[in-house]
């Protein structure tokens, strides 16, 4: 009787939680007596536990019953097996989960288990939702009723000070199937002063993830566009798929922004735009499309997709989009195994700069790429063979500038590795290409050009490791290498590798072109350094310094590529980290002259309450990569958590070399257990022929805890 009583009083109340797991439960159980041996050992635990000669079971003083994940506490309770009555003495407490906790000072089960009364009864949804009633009820066995409620996910203090904002409701139902709050005669208070009144109301049950409904609402005002609302309605179209539609209104606007999101058993898809009709370009439709995706195909390909575009130029900066320069559209085919790679990929680009003339603009290209490495037994080492094709055609069919070229190549090479006992490594490359070129629309190169390019190359490293008697350890590597390559035709068009970085990657590389229309021609010599430290204490340090040297000059290196003359710059490069979260990164070409060509520190500072990263870039004036004047700007981010509660964000981009910001913003947060407010103010400095500057303002305020997972819990509020 024990087991049956157990039984019964855990499947009644645990009906109460409102949980799907114990819906299950009480609609296939909805007799005691159906319990089965599968189900998970019982327990029950009190002061007394006896049966009255009328067979009426009775546990009195500090009574606990557990069974699975269901924890039930309560003064007394007694169940009467004849009739199926099971009364429960408070303060009652049950837990099932840690997601759900009822409340209350007594209950009261009917013999089928599906319908109670609870009285002045709380229930608490992952120990932050609660709704406070003067009465619960359980109507069959799916619908809680609680009568003059109240429900918040704010703190809530013993004194009887309000909480931050509550809803009161003459009755509030809770839908279990479906998972939804249903409030009648509610009204939204802050501080307990009544603020909107709303007949009837409908809110997500916050253990459900996804529902249909108002989503945060926000208020954005531009110089350029006025003050405006948007309030956006998110629709649940399934399990897999959901669309959000996002009305911002303005007097100067009339925007429908939207969000379509699909989960395929194989890939994902995500897309969102908007169009538009406003006063910046009256009688226009305006919009944009971002769109991108992947799917899982057979024996190992991958589809992705990235689609950007745009009405116009202005349109991403004017609705504070990501403020894109050129839109990059791509549809690839990949294919990853540990020996084989391939991709094929389709790209369109589309240029929002002022600068670019699209007819003269490659704005269609197809790239394909395999690569498949063997490793031979007779020869050792490692040999790759490769096949690249490429196609760029301008919308242009005018001659020089209109030029569209297509370019197929064949590479193979042998690597080979020797470690010798004294530490030495020596490291061999052998190789060749085959690169075809066909040229159109351009008279000053000949339409069709075969270019071969042996190379070969010999590096010498002596890794070497000193450890001190703090317990550092040091390491420095000295690397030399000759190299030689003989390029058979020169007289093809540069149209890949206009901007060529020098830096440690590509130190050793036989060609320091990005694309294989360009390649390095001649003997070359280099010499590098690298060294790190690391010591005890957690600090890092790291370095390398490296030159090149060549015995002819090439002239297809820019002045600032560092690369040009018998002699490269000096690369120069470091990098530093402390244990306290600080890291500094610099990185620069020195010339002969001892001025850099170009320079770049990157640092980082993240402590518990604040953090600020920064980058500074000096590029030299160099009109082959279309920079008529040197560029020197500093960006930085930074964040400040003034208190538990207030957080301040901030972030600059400014010109040294033309005295000016470019763009700056601002951000000031609030945020405790039930609720978060951002407030932002961001400028932006700069202009052209279809931009204007402009300040925007943005206010959003979300309350927390509704189907809103804030995770914040050392933001909650004290009662002292």
């Amino acid at each position: 009787m024990r087991r049956t009583f157990f039984a019964a009083l855990l499947s009644g109340v645990a009906c109460l939680t409102s949980l799907p797991a114990a819906l299950a439960q009480t609609t296939a159980q909805p007799d005691a007596a159906a319990q089965t041996e599968e189900d998970p050992p019982a327990l029950l635990v009190a002061d007394k536990v006896f049966i009255t000669p009328e067979r009426v079971l009775i546990a009195e003083g500090n009574v606990e019953a557990y069974q699975g994940d269901v924890r039930l506490r309560a003064r007394k309770v007694t169940f009467d097996r004849e009739n199926g009555q099971l009364k429960i003495e408070g303060p009652i407490r049950l837990d099932q989960g840690g997601t759900s906790t009822i409340l209350a000072d007594a209950a009261e089960l009917d013999k089928g288990l599906q319908n109670g009364l609870l009285i002045s009864a709380r229930m608490v949804f992952d120990q932050q939702v609660q709704l406070a009633a003067h009465q619960m009820t359980r109507v069959g066995g799916r619908y809680t009723q609680l009568y003059k409620t109240s429900a918040t996910s704010c703190h809530v203090c013993e004194d009887g000070r309000p909480p931050l904002w509550q809803i009161r409701a003459r009755k509030v139902t809770h839908d279990q199937l479906e998972r939804q709050l249903y409030f009648e005669d509610a009204q939204f208070r802050i501080l307990d002063v009544p603020v909107f009144y709303f007949p009837a109301l409908r809110l997500p049950d916050p253990t459900l993830e996804r529902a249909t409904g108002f989503l945060v609402p926000s208020i954005r005002t531009t110089s350029q566009l006025e003050t405006g609302v948007k309030v956006p309605y998110f629709f649940k179209l399934g399990d897999h798929r959901d669309l959000t539609l996002t009305p911002y209104l303005s007097p100067r606007t009339r925007t429908l922004e939207y969000r379509y999101r699909q989960a395929f058993k194989n890939g994902r898809i995500h897309i969102e735009g908007a169009h538009t009709r406003d006063d910046l370009q009256p009688g226009e439709t305006r919009g944009y499309l971002f769109g991108r995706g992947w799917f899982n195909l057979k024996n190992d390909y991958r589809l992705t997709f990235d689609v950007k575009a745009a009405s116009d130029d202005a349109y991403l900066a004017d609705y504070g989009l990501p403020d894109f320069d050129r839109l990059r559209s791509e549809i690839a085919l990949t294919r990853i195994k540990r020996d084989t790679a391939f991709r094929v990929g389709f790209i369109h680009y589309k240029s929002l700069r002022d600068s670019d003339n699209e007819g003269e603009f490659p704005a269609r290209i197809l790239d394909v790429n395999y690569q498949k490495r063997f490793f031979p037994t007779t020869l050792g080492g490692e040999v790759r063979l490769g096949l690249t094709a490429h196609g760029h055609k301008r919308p242009s069919n005018e001659d020089l500038v209109g030029r569209d070229v297509a370019r197929a190549t064949v590479d193979a090479e042998w690597l080979r590795t020797w470690t010798f006992a004294s530490g030495l490594r020596a490291e061999s490359e052998i190789g060749a290409s085959v690169d075809g070129f066909r040229i159109r629309d351009d008279s000053t190169f000949p339409e069709e050009t075969l270019r071969t390019t042996p190379r070969a190359a010999f590096t010498l490293r002596y890794p070497m490791i000193k450890r001190e008697r703090t317990g550092a350890t040091q390491y420095i590597e000295p690397i030399a290498q000759i190299g030689w390559t003989n390029v058979s035709d020169t007289d093809v068009p540069n149209d890949e590798s206009n901007f060529v970085e020098f830096d440690q990657g590509n130190l050793l590389s036989l060609t320091r072109f990005p694309a294989e229309d360009k390649r390095e021609d001649g003997a070359t010599a280099v010499l590098g350094l690298n060294w790190a430290r690391y010591d005890p204490r957690g600090w890092q340090a790291f370095a390398t310094i490296g030159q090149v040297f060549r015995d002819t000059t090439d002239p297809s290196f820019s002045k600032s590529s560092g690369l040009g003359g018998h002699a490269s710059d000096l690369l120069l490069a470091g990098q530093i980290k402390l244990d306290q979260g600080f890291g500094l990164t610099a990185r620069g070409l020195l010339n002969s002259d001892f001025n850099f060509s170009k320079a770049e520190l990157r640092g980082e500072w993240d402590a518990e309450r604040g953090g600020l990263s920064g980058s500074y870039v000096w590029l030299g004036r160099d009109p082959a990569e279309d920079r008529d004047l040197a560029v020197s700007e500093i960006w930085l981010n930074g964040r400040y958590e003034m208190t538990e509660n207030w957080t301040t964000r901030s972030d600059i981009r400014y010109d040294f070399k033309d005295s000016r910001p470019i763009s700056a913003g601002f951000g000031l947060a609030y945020q405790n257990e039930c609720v978060t407010v951002n407030l932002t103010v961001r400028r932006r400095y700069t202009s052209s022929s279809t931009i204007e500057p402009s300040t925007d303002f943005g206010f959003t305020v979300a309350l927390t805890g509704y189907a809103v997972d804030s995770g914040q819990k050392k933001y909650r509020r004290t009662c002292s």
